[in-house]
């Protein structure tokens, strides 16, 4: 597969600008329309901002790469206050309506194609907030921070959801991520596929080939 091409762009938000880095297939890949336009194209959202969470993060990197190697664009964006973009840390408020003005912009560049959105850490908490207001058409979290954001009230997606995580992490406790998530599963067919990782720490060192695969696998599941 050859190398995405790779656009740094100037988003708007609501606080004000959002770095943001766009990575397109150059490649014909599974999944695209006969029009060349993208079946679906990717949102990521990173890690917490006061810990050092930025675009560059390695697992956001791979789960950009995932959506890319399925046909996908997908942007990598760093949340208000973070790099070079305005305004400042919001406590998941802000930031989930940073993530809401991304995906806008991606259905306007790339309008039909159904929105895959992810998240890591903080940023995967942040994903399943913006996925109320958002609907994605496939939802992937990796190590929910489901402990640091504000959830109640939100509800489940009704999307495919697969949530990825190490039994080892020692930032989020996994325990209260699985029964996070076993709270989500409302009804047939409502709820994430979870995806333990046994040994996996929270940033998933020495295993971001298992977690590309295991994305993967899930984006081009029928």
């Amino acid at each position: 597969m050859k190398p995405p091409r790779s656009e740094r762009l100037t988003l708007p938000g609501p606080a004000g600008s959002l770095e943001a880095l766009v990575e397109i297939p150059v490649s014909d890949a599974a999944g695209a329309m006969p029009d060349g336009a993208p079946a679906a194209f990717g949102v990521v959202c990173h890690p917490h901002p006061l810990y050092g969470g930025t675009l560059d993060n390695k697992v956001v990197y791979t789960l950009a790469r995932a959506f890319v190697e399925c046909g996908a664009p997908a942007i990598r964006f760093n949340f208000r206050g973070v790099g070079a973009s305005a305004g400042r840390y919001d406590e998941g408020r802000g930031e989930t309506e940073d993530a809401l003005a991304v995906i806008a912009y991606g259905r306007q560049r790339w309008p039909g194609a159904a929105l895959w959105l992810a998240g890591f850490s903080f940023g995967a908490a942040v994903a399943v907030r913006a996925a109320q207001h958002a609907p994605p058409e496939k939802l992937v979290t990796v190590a929910p921070g489901i402990t640091r954001v504000e959830m109640p009230g939100v509800v489940p997606p009704r999307c495919p959801w697969l949530l990825v995580q190490g039994d080892a992490d020692e930032v989020i406790e996994p325990a209260a991520v699985l029964e996070w998530a076993e709270r989500q599963s409302v009804a047939p067919g409502i709820g994430p596929q979870i995806r333990i990782f046994p040994g996996g720490g929270h940033f998933f060192h020495g295993r971001l080939h298992e977690l590309r695969q295991t994305v993967v696998r899930f984006l081009t599941d029928k």
